[in-house]
C-alpha cells in the first residue's frame, strides 16, 4: 500500500479543470489536447512511482534518484522529459540547525510530477501564487515550473535572512565584558556548520536556473524565459548573501580568538604586575627574618627601615604598573 501524500491538479487553456482525481486518470486527462497536469507526491516509498513511471515513461535513474536520500542540486534530461532536484530549507536558530527538504520533479511537456521527502515545503502558497498570475497560466509545465522554484528559493531568502539576524546579534554582543560560555561557542559552531549546508544547496542551483534560462529544455514557453531569468537573478542573490555571510561568520570567530587572546593578555598583566609588587615584601620580610646578626635587629629602627623598605618600592610598583595600564 502507497505511503505517500498524493496530490493531483489538471489545468487547461490557463484554467483549472480538475483537481484531486486519482493517479490512474492522469492519462484520461492527458489525452484531451491542452491539457496539463500535475501530481505531488509527498513522503514517497519504495514503488509509490511504479504506477506513475509506466504511464509518462519515467526513466528508472530518475525514479530512483526522487526515491533515494540526499540528492544534490542538478537537472538531467532524459529522452521523454527532464529531472529536477532542489531544496527547500528552514532555520531553527534555536538549536543552530537547517532542515532541508528535498524537492525533486519529473518535467514532461504536457505534465509535471513533483516528490517531496516531507511536508515541511508547502505547496498551499505556492498554489495560491499560481492561481494570482492568470496572465502566467498559459505557460503550460514552464509556469508551473517556475512556481515550484520560485517558492523553493524564497526559503533560501527566508534562511538568508535569519542567519543575517543572528549574526547581527552575535556582532552586537561580542564585544560584551563576559566572554563566551561554551553553550554560545557550539551554538555559533552549528550555526556556521548550518550557513555551510546552506551554501551547498544554493550554489549548484544557479546551474540548474541557468540551464532553464538558456532555454535548453522542452516545455519551457518562450515567454516565461524573462521569470526565469527573474528567478536565477534571485538565486544569485542569494548566494552572494551567503557568501558575504560565511565572511562575516569568519570574521566574528577571528574576532572572538583576537579578543579572547587579549582578555588572556590583561589578566596576565595584572597576575605579573601583583607578583612584581609582592615580590618586594617578600624579599626583605626574608632578609629580616634570617637567622643571622645584622645591623638593627631587635630595635625600633629596624622594623621602621624594614617597614619603609617594603612600602615605597612597592608603592612605586604600584603607580608604575598603573600608569602603564597594566592594574
Amino acid at each position: 500500500m502507497s505511503s505517500a501524500t498524493v496530490w493531483t491538479r489538471a489545468y487547461r487553456a490557463g484554467a483549472v479543470v480538475a483537481e484531486g482525481f486519482a493517479v490512474g486518470a492522469v492519462a484520461e486527462h492527458l489525452a484531451v489536447d491542452g491539457t496539463v497536469v500535475w501530481v505531488d507526491l509527498c513522503a514517497p516509498a519504495d514503488g509509490d512511482l511504479d504506477l506513475l513511471a509506466g504511464l509518462l515513461g519515467l526513466h528508472p535513474l530518475a525514479v530512483e534518484d526522487a526515491l533515494g536520500p540526499h540528492q544534490r542540486p542538478k537537472i538531467d534530461r532524459y529522452p521523454e522529459h527532464l529531472f529536477l532536484a532542489c531544496h527547500a530549507v528552514q532555520v531553527d536558530v534555536a538549536v543552530g540547525r537547517l532542515h532541508l527538504t528535498e524537492v525533486d520533479a519529473f518535467v514532461g511537456r504536457r505534465w509535471l510530477v513533483t516528490v517531496r521527502k516531507d511536508d515541511r515545503f508547502d505547496l498551499a502558497p505556492v498554489l495560491e501564487r499560481l492561481d494570482r498570475a492568470p496572465e502566467l497560466s498559459h505557460g503550460g509545465i514552464g509556469f508551473l515550473l517556475h512556481g515550484v522554484l520560485d517558492a523553493a528559493v524564497d526559503t533560501h531568502f527566508d534562511a538568508v535572512v535569519a542567519f543575517d539576524a543572528y549574526y547581527d546579534d552575535v556582532s552586537d554582543g561580542l564585544f560584551a565584558d563576559e566572554p563566551l560560555n561554551p553553550t554560545e561557542q557550539r551554538h555559533w559552531f552549528h550555526m556556521r556548520r548550518s550557513l555551510v549546508q546552506l551554501h551547498r544547496v544554493v550554489a549548484p542551483l544557479r546551474e540548474v536556473v541557468s540551464s532553464l534560462v538558456r532555454g535548453e529544455h522542452h516545455g519551457i514557453d518562450d515567454a516565461l524565459i524573462p521569470y526565469f531569468g527573474d528567478l536565477y537573478d534571485h538565486v544569485l542573490r542569494v548566494s552572494e548573501s551567503i557568501d558575504s555571510l560565511r565572511d562575516l561568520a569568519t570574521s566574528i570567530v577571528e574576532a572572538n580568538l583576537s579578543l579572547r587572546d587579549y582578555r588572556q593578555n590583561l589578566v596576565m598583566k595584572k597576575i605579573t604586575s601583583w607578583a612584581g609588587i609582592l615580590a618586594v615584601p617578600t624579599l626583605v620580610t626574608g632578609f629580616y627574618g634570617m637567622n643571622v646578626p645584622f645591623p638593627g635587629q631587635g630595635t625600633v629602627a629596624g622594623a621602621v627601615t624594614a617597614t619603609v623598605f617594603m612600602l615605597v618600592p612597592s608603592a612605586v610598583l604600584f603607580l608604575v604598573f598603573r600608569r602603564r595600564e597594566w592594574l
